[in-house]
């Protein structure tokens, strides 16, 4: 497995596809962080990670869409099943490859709030020392938690769905309105005045779950449903190639 990470990981960097997505990644997350607490003048990070979860609708995809698609486009798939390396450790491989990609952008994106801490520190000196300014720690950590966790439920999504063709492009198109789907129908079912598809909806809903995390609150049954996604869609893909293989 570890052999088909470094492979993956290297691989995103041999061409555009690893520098595209942190290049994009980072200035789409300086902007948002610009205009959801900067420009607003607040110290509230939830808006900013929120925004930046509908980013990942587009970008996951980028990400993902090469993962087993160019495989079998180059046919070099047949060479990963008959490698040494079990099914399971290829797909993990290629997995927290792009999991590592990513949460790194992520964790590099945090730099957007030193400035909020700067300011916080300058105005709390000018205050007295029991009012609380500045960003919150705990609403930081949950909301950066839940962005991680939802980062690797899409991951898992679009290494499967890049598993069911050769073209880059739909597999990317495809991962695109799932992801969407995903991310919206929460918007969606407040506009559905059926209760009980509207608890089925908000049960489904990416967002809705990460509520509690946005409130700096850890919720395991929330942790639960991220990790049991991506484990799902690991799982799937695993399934995919061992037919495939035997086929």
């Amino acid at each position: 497995m570890f052999a088909i990470f470094k492979k993956e990981l290297r691989g995103y960097f041999t061409t555009p596809v690893g520098f595209v997505f942190v290049g994009i990644f980072l200035a789409a997350a300086s902007l948002i962080c610009a205009f959801t607490t900067i420009q607003q003048a607040s110290y509230n990070t939830s808006t900013y990670f929120q925004y930046l979860i509908f980013t990942f609708i587009v970008l996951i995809p980028l990400l993902t869409m090469r993962t087993f698609a160019e495989e079998r486009k180059t046919r070099t798939e047949q060479l990963l099943l008959t490698s040494p390396v079990s099914l399971t450790g290829m797909v993990l491989g290629k997995f927290f490859a792009a999991y590592t990609l990513f949460a790194s952008s992520v964790l590099v994106s945090c730099i957007n709030l030193f400035p909020l801490l700067a300011f916080s520190i300058s105005e709390s000196s000018a205050t007295t020392a029991d009012t609380h300014i500045g960003p919150v720690g705990g609403q930081v950590v949950g909301c950066l938690l839940g962005v991680l966790l939802i980062g690797a439920a899409f991951i898992a999504i679009g290494i499967f769905i890049s598993s069911l063709t050769e073209s880059q492009l739909s597999a990317a198109v495809v991962t695109i309105a799932t992801l969407g789907v995903m991310v919206l129908i929460g918007i969606v079912s407040s506009a559905i005045n059926s209760a009980p598809v509207r608890a089925v909806l908000d049960w489904i809903s990416v967002l809705n779950r990460y509520d509690n995390f946005a409130f700096g609150l850890f919720d395991f049954s929330a942790l639960l449903y991220y990790v049991s996604i991506a484990g799902v869609f690991v799982f799937l893909t695993v399934r995919i190639y061992d037919k495939r293989r035997w086929g």
